[in-house]
């Protein structure tokens, strides 16, 4: 029988949060979502390796969906194997054996997941929200995690959406009521 590990956590007071970049691309404006889907993910893995080398978690959330016996690593396998967006996406945003990985029921990473427990054990204060899509899944993941009073930064070039108007217009909105830094990933340091 294998031992459970019971140790804390080494502490993140800034987590990367990747919002739904593992995804088949199998909906009505996948094909729109397309280019700007690849450009977050090449920009959130240049990112997600800056922040690693200074010891900053990276935690996964990416929609179930709706097949409730998946797992994240099925999930992840099957859309690395997709050709097309899907697969280069989850390609350059592979997880690492030090990454947190969940599933979500809905379009908020907080919504019926373990994720505010986790940030907790993390001692999280600031967020960088990352991910697809900028007006749906990353602005609903932003604004629960204002809600519970995290800073946030939602960098402009790692998160995609259907149009730059879109996409524009969510940054915006987060920027004025969330108080979010939507500066792109380049013009702000990690301020861990």
């Amino acid at each position: 029988m294998s031992k459970i590990r019971t140790e804390a956590l080494e502490p993140s007071r800034t987590v990367l949060l990747l919002v739904d970049f593992i995804n088949p691309m199998k909906f009505d404006g996948a094909a729109e979502l397309a280019p700007s889907a690849m450009d977050a993910a090449r920009q959130t893995a240049k990112l997600r390796r800056a922040l690693a080398k200074e010891g900053i978690r990276a935690v996964y959330a990416n929609d179930n969906y709706g097949n409730w016996t998946s797992d994240f690593k099925a999930l992840w396998k099957s859309c690395v194997a997709l050709s097309g967006v899907a697969g280069k996406v989850a390609k350059a945003v592979a997880p690492t054996a030090r990454d947190f990985t969940l599933l979500k029921p809905r379009h908020s990473a907080f919504y019926a997941t373990p994720l505010d427990i986790l940030l907790e054990q993390l001692r999280c204060k600031r967020l960088i929200v990352t991910g697809i899509a900028a007006d749906s899944c990353v602005l609903f993941s932003a604004m629960d995690a204002y809600l519970r009073g995290y800073s946030l930064w939602v960098p402009a070039d790692c998160v995609a959406a259907e149009s730059v108007d879109a996409r524009d217009k969510a940054l915006e909105q987060m920027a004025r009521v969330l108080k979010a830094d939507v500066r792109p990933s380049g013009a702000v340091g990690s301020r861990r």
